[in-house]
Order: C-alpha cells, then sequence, then structure tokens
C-alpha cells in the first residue's frame, strides 16, 4: 500500500467568491427586463447571462476545471448546440 497522504485543500474562499460573481449576474439579469434596451437586445443579454452563469457552476461547482482536456471538450458538446439553436433563432427573428 503506498503512504501518500492528500492533504484536503479548502475551497471555501473560491466558492464564496464565485457566489458573488453569481449573485451579481443574476441581479444584472433581473435589471435587463426593466431597462430600455430593444426587446431581441434583452433577450440576447439574458441568454448569454444565463449561458454564462451555466458555465460558471460546471467549471467551479462540478469540478470540470480539475478535469483533463478530453473531459472538458464533450461538456461542451451541448453548449455548442445550445449556441447552434441561440443563432437559429436570432437568424429567424431578423428575417
Amino acid at each position: 500500500m503506498s503512504d501518500h497522504k492528500h492533504e484536503h485543500k479548502s475551497h471555501t474562499k473560491e466558492y464564496v467568491i464565485v457566489f458573488f460573481v453569481l449573485t451579481f449576474l443574476t441581479l444584472l439579469e433581473l435589471m435587463i427586463p426593466g431597462s430600455k434596451i430593444e426587446s431581441h437586445h434583452k433577450m440576447i443579454g439574458l441568454i448569454g447571462l444565463a449561458m454564462g452563469k451555466a458555465c460558471i457552476v460546471a467549471y467551479f461547482y462540478m469540478h470540470l476545471k480539475e478535469e483533463t482536456r478530453w473531459m472538458k471538450l464533450i461538456a461542451c458538446i451541448p453548449l455548442s448546440a445550445a449556441l447552434y439553436a441561440a443563432g437559429l433563432i436570432l437568424e429567424s427573428m431578423y428575417r
């Protein structure tokens, strides 16, 4: 048996910072609907913020940052599908 001792690294500070970043982004999301921005720009902003928050959650809370490059690529496949769908929606809006 090996005598490797793995010391536990506390992630508390990192998680608190990520929590405040997510809180700030959520507050931005709440401010967008009441703003005087055009409706399709509001939609783009809300979709962008939601996708950004999802990426932050996956990267930090689902420990994607500690995975291999291949696993990160696999995790990005659904994101590319969402970007493609958003592109189709925007293209249909401007027809």
